[in-house]
């Protein structure tokens, strides 16, 4: 035996060989040929119905040789052997066969431009020359070593070790006679330390059920979508000028069986498409999906980039959820968080042994807060593998859209830092120019390649134009949730309406910026967890006024210019904080005051969707305009919403328990008005304070315009005017 076939020889017995084709499989000899199989489980071997033996080395337990003719073999052989247990198996000597990724799709992967590297890298089924079985592929360009190990193979690193494609850091491997749904992780071996990690698949698209951690190999789906006419009407929707109100939900805690248990998605699309269409939402936002380890992080802790958790079922259950969503005309946005990931062992954290994914550097590499690590997004992959898991909920699964998650933390890099715990920039500033470039490409790439798409970003600073397009300065998302308004309005609600004619700018300074930016408005789940309570106990006052306040809210959100979003249980107004760990409180839905916010909700829904001017020009200035932000001694606001058709409606709202009589009001033109709505209304729990049916106007100036009205303000309530002609 050569010194270099003892070298291939130790390091295969090692587990530490870079390229086990080299070594084994069939390979030309003087004389013949020599097919070497490693079996380490193996206690007898031999290639073919034939029964040509394999001789065991006594040198090297485990591994078998066959010398004889290539010619009698088939290209392919099939290797049969016992272990010592008495189990036999028969399975393609995967080291028979050539490489199978392109040249072309690795150099895409490696250059950060394969947008569809979710097809390429994980694990698929696959057939070559008519045999069948999975393909695996991994990106791990530090590693002395990789192997695919699983429920096939004893878990052992030694069976199948991967071929690594030249210095593109990719390893693969086509397993011959996998079976779908077996079970797998890679192991790799660190070249400089020795060390052996296991890891999940970065790719994989299914995984057992938490506190497992295994990944699923599995078919391309065969899912027979129903949702054809909702896609191609979301190809040409006009989505700035259309309305959209968000039923943002967490699927773990919206609803339970009756012992506590999750439903799943399957039951959750039927329950879930009824409820949403009564209330008339017209999107449902759902908090990730994207597979994690802990229920406890809501799912903002992701491990799975490519698989729907499997919770609450298989990836083709989610289909049918989305299916169903889209059929019933309501859409489908998903929270996706490119923006950390957590530390478990098993999953992207020191990838190969080595910061692959995050930066080395935890000044650059750590959030603090959260106790997760930062993406490198200087690293053509790791953008490759961001943007790929984006396109693949876009276009395995129909989502309409993704809302990033903390955005904020990826622009700067001294964010929630102290001096000296950050690196700044090459040209010394605090932006994170490579996060900035990584979110340009990745709303350009997806919202280009899919019109009606939208991205929306949690954003809570002053960034300018993230919603402009990239061309202009701007970052390129669609929308950007309004946190600076939440904060104020919250703010400004949970004051004693006493008190409340001394913050009257908080009603008002954010239509300084209202049209910045194409703006969201969302009371989300962040508003009713961590000690702040809910929505309905943030409110002051008896148990009546923080209702009425409650619907005043709501009802001056959707009034107010931008898009909604509305957290699960705030639509019937739960009393206790959201807790992720059971069902929301429904039993509270049979008293009359929650059942009174949700209908109002209901109606503000259809009042904001069937009337233009409430949505046409939510991003346009010039759908907005004061009648009066000034009356902050009775602390009440007036303002117009226009179309861009010339149609209007007036809006009045009083944010004290104070009915208001003969309150005049300057309005546009004169004419007849009519009270379209009354947050008031008995109907929603109210005192029923309210006007005439017709209201003539009165030549009487006001408020710097020639006619007037002359109405009843409801308490803590908010009217909406319509011309009756």
């Amino acid at each position: 035996m050569t010194n270099a076939l003892s070298g291939d020889l130790g390091r295969i017995l090692e587990a530490r060989h870079h390229d086990p084709f080299g070594f084994l499989g069939l390979h030309a000899e003087a004389g013949g040929s020599i097919a070497r199989a490693y079996l380490p489980h193996a206690v007898e071997a031999w290639i073919g119905a034939d029964r040509l033996p394999m001789t065991p080395l006594e040198q090297a337990a485990g591994l078998f040789e066959w010398r004889g003719s290539a010619d009698v073999l088939p290209a392919h052989p099939l290797v049969h052997w016992t272990e010592s247990n008495g189990d036999a198996h028969e399975r393609h000597d995967p080291y028979s066969f050539m490489p199978q990724l392109s040249e072309f799709d690795l150099q895409l992967i490696n250059t950060g431009k394969h947008w569809h590297a979710y097809r390429i890298l994980g694990a698929h089924t696959w057939q070559v020359d008519g045999v069948a079985g999975v393909r695996f592929a991994v990106w791990a360009p530090n590693a002395e070593r990789v192997s695919v190990i699983g429920d096939f193979n004893h878990w052992d690193g030694r069976c199948h070790p991967m071929r690594v494609r030249g210095g593109t850091g990719i390893w693969e491997l086509f397993l011959p006679d996998i079976a779908i749904g077996c079970l797998y992780k890679f192991e790799l071996r660190n070249r400089h330390s020795g060390q052996i990690v296991t890891k999940i698949d970065p790719y994989a698209r299914q995984f057992e059920l938490r506190p497992q951690t295994a990944c699923i190999a599995i078919a391309d789906s065969t899912y027979e979508w129903q949702d054809h006419d909702w896609l191609e009407a979301r190809k040409s929707s006009d989505w700035l000028h259309a309305p959209m109100s968000v039923f943002e939900v967490h699927l773990g805690s919206w609803q339970r069986d009756d012992q506590g248990h999750f439903l799943d998605y399957r039951t959750i699309a039927d329950r879930l498409t009824a409820y949403v269409r009564e209330l008339g939402f017209t999107h449902v936002e759902l908090l990730p999906i994207t597979e994690h380890p802990l229920d406890a992080s809501w799912g903002y802790q992701t491990t799975g980039y490519f698989a729907p958790t499997s919770r609450f079922g298989a990836p083709d259950d989610f289909r049918y959820l989305v299916d169903r969503l889209h059929q019933a005309g309501i859409g489908v946005l998903l929270d996706w968080v490119p923006g950390h990931f957590p530390r478990d062992e098993h999953a992207l954290a020191r990838f190969d042994g080595t910061p692959l994914y995050e930066h080395a550097d935890p000044r650059l590499g750590e959030h603090r807060d959260w106790g997760t690590y930062i993406f490198n997004y200087g690293r053509n992959e790791v953008r490759n593998f961001l943007i790929s898991s984006a396109m693949f909920w876009v276009e395995e699964f129909h989502i309409d859209g993704l809302r990033v998650d903390a955005v904020a933390s990826m622009l700067y890099l001294d964010y929630s830092r102290e001096a000296g715990d950050w690196l700044p920039n090459k040209f010394g500033g605090n932006e994170n120019l490579e996060a900035l470039d990584f979110l340009r490409e990745l709303n350009a790439t997806v919202q280009g390649n899919h019109p009606g798409v939208l991205i929306t970003a949690e954003e809570s600073t002053a960034w300018p134009q993230v919603t402009r397009p990239p061309d202009l300065g701007g970052l390129g998302f669609a929308m950007k949730w309004n946190m600076g308004w939440m904060h104020d309005i919250l703010q400004y609600f949970g004051k004693d309406p006493i008190h409340r004619h001394f913050h009257h700018d908080q009603l008002t300074f954010g239509l300084l910026y209202a049209f910045t930016e194409n703006f969201v408005l969302p009371f989300s789940h962040d508003e009713v967890v961590h000690g702040k309570r809910s929505l309905l106990y943030r409110m002051p006052g008896d148990e009546w006024q923080r209702f009425a306040n409650l619907r005043l809210l709501y009802a001056f959100m959707y009034t107010y210019p931008g898009k909604k979003l509305l957290f699960m249980g705030c639509e019937f107004g739960q009393g206790s904080e959201w807790n992720f760990d059971a069902q929301l409180d429904w039993y509270v839905t049979q008293y009359a005051h929650h059942q009174g916010v949700r209908a109002l909700v209901s109606d503000l829904n259809r009042l904001y969707r069937d009337n233009a001017p409430l949505h046409r020009q939510d991003f346009e200035w010039q759908g907005f305009e004061w009648i009066d932000c000034h009356d902050a001694a009775q602390s009440v606001i007036s303002f117009m919403r226009k179309d861009d058709a010339g149609r209007h409606l007036l809006v009045v709202c009083n944010f004290t328990p104070i009915p208001r009589q003969q309150y005049r009001l300057g309005t546009p033109h004169h004419g007849v008005y009519r009270e379209k709505f009354n947050s008031d209304s008995t109907y929603y729990g109210g005192t029923n304070t309210g006007n005439p049916p017709l209201m003539q106007t009165e030549p009487t100036p006001w408020m710097g315009r020639e006619r007037s009205l002359s109405l009843q303000l409801p308490p803590l309530g908010l009217l909406v005017l319509e011309p009756a002609d």
